[in-house]
């Protein structure tokens, strides 16, 4: 259910976005910073509360009701800037929700002496297949451009919302240390004076980055290539969403496998691995196309599975082993900032300006146009585009927009490959195979 409200939405909202509502391609980059803004400080800061003063599950329970009422408020918003602000009130509720959903989930395992490497990547699972299930969803009842994306996944929240206060109770625990700093919660900052952890989590803004690169573009890359004259009928365009959702169902592979992973090459290797997948993930993706590349979109959609997991899931259960039960959700809180935080803001704000600024093919013509998209003047697809641009001697009123999408996942893939190397030299880790954490509870 934590993941069936992201996914009702995440993927799709390029196609509302874009298609339905015609809004612009920098607003749309800022409507994702939304993600990140709200993880800067609400996952450190419920987190901390969390830690030291009201149950997690309450916690939890109580911001999926709200984020949800104020989902369900969008299909009513006309315009980009109410628009933002709305989606920020419900990023600012649901995004702490990730790290709380962690959080309760280490407390019940521990609580119950599991292990929890090798125990929570099995129930971690049935996150990425409710993601799928929200997918598959909007895509196949057609609201992959419609605002009934936002009403199923607000309802969905509400939902989880309520059940969460059926949930096992996960108490605050208390410090023997008494200090301002302890009270306040602030001591999970000092992970920071750490090199390694601080080393760690400085990468993870940098692959935070790169993951919302794939949910702001991945459906509407797929999506695009209807507007070529030979892909016009094809069903990978239709149901782009649900060929994106192989990234998922890969997920659910890699998940199961990263135990294995973690206590045999430890969490450096791991984080290459991920972070090499990245630059895969990219690389096939500037290559593939709907018929004979079709090959390559799908072998970038099973990699992602590995690329994510290894990173996201990874880089929680390593947080986990290396602090202390006293900062678990305010720890867990720090990864999201770092993840979901500084690097969706980074990643959103850069690829939006760098995409409109120098990936992004402008035709002034009615030849040029038609001559690159293989269409004639007279097809719905010409008519779509140039939608209320005035016409004068074949020379449109306004240059009419595309993106160049080869040249933008290859400068993503470059930018991975860079992080790569960096960790691999910087990051120095000899793996225990009995902890995937060095430090002391």
């Amino acid at each position: 259910m934590q993941f069936f409200i992201w996914g009702s939405w995440l993927i799709t909202i390029y196609n509302y976005w874009f298609e339905t509502m015609k809004w612009d391609g920098v607003q749309f980059g800022a409507v994702f910073t939304t993600l990140g803004l709200s993880s800067l400080f609400m996952p450190t800061l419920v987190g901390i509360i969390a830690d030291k003063w009201i149950n997690a599950e309450r916690i939890f329970g109580l911001l999926h009701i709200a984020g949800g009422l104020i989902l369900c408020l969008l299909p009513s918003v006309s315009d980009p800037v109410t628009f933002f602000w709305v989606i920020f009130l419900a990023m600012l509720c649901y995004m702490p929700t990730i790290a709380l959903s962690n959080s309760v989930a280490y407390n019940v395992l521990k609580s119950n002496n599991y292990d929890v490497v090798s125990s929570f990547p099995p129930i971690r699972v049935w996150g990425t297949i409710g993601f799928i299930a929200a997918m598959w969803f909007v895509n196949i009842t057609g609201n992959k451009a419609s605002s009934n994306q936002f009403l199923i996944s607000g309802i969905s929240a509400v939902l989880l919302g309520l059940y969460a206060f059926s949930l096992p109770k996960c108490t605050p625990t208390a410090s023997e240390k008494k200090g301002w700093i302890q009270t306040f919660g602030l001591d999970a900052f000092r992970l920071f004076g750490n090199y390694k952890i601080f080393l760690f989590f400085l990468f993870s803004l940098f692959l935070g980055a790169s993951l919302q690169l794939t949910n702001m573009y991945g459906d509407g890359y797929i999506s695009e290539f209807g507007n070529y004259g030979k892909y016009q009928n094809s069903l990978i365009v239709k149901y782009s969403t649900v060929i994106m959702s192989i990234s998922q169902i890969s997920e659910t592979i890699f998940i199961l496998a990263i135990p294995f992973f973690l206590k045999r090459f430890g969490i450096k290797y791991v984080m290459l691995i991920s972070m090499t997948a990245w630059v895969l993930r990219f690389g096939l993706l500037a290559y593939g196309d709907p018929a004979e590349g079709l090959w390559m979109i799908i072998a970038s959609c099973i990699v992602y599975g590995m690329a994510f997991d290894f990173f996201n899931v990874s880089g929680s259960l390593f947080i986990e082993t290396s602090t202390s039960p006293q900062m678990r959700s305010s720890a867990q809180g720090l990864f999201m900032m770092m993840t979901n935080g500084f690097g969706a803001v980074i990643g959103s704000f850069a690829s939006a300006s760098i995409i409109q600024y120098f990936y992004t093919l402008k035709f002034k013509s009615v030849s040029g146009l038609t001559k690159h998209l293989g269409i004639s003047k007279s097809s719905e697809v010409f008519q779509r585009l140039t939608d209320g641009t005035k016409i004068h001697n074949g020379i449109f009123h306004r240059a009419i927009e595309l993106k160049n999408w080869p040249e933008i996942w290859i400068s993503f893939a470059l930018y991975s490959l860079f992080i790569a190397l960096l960790f691999a030299v910087l990051f120095k880790h000899k793996h225990d195979p009995n902890s995937i954490g060095e430090m002391k509870h």
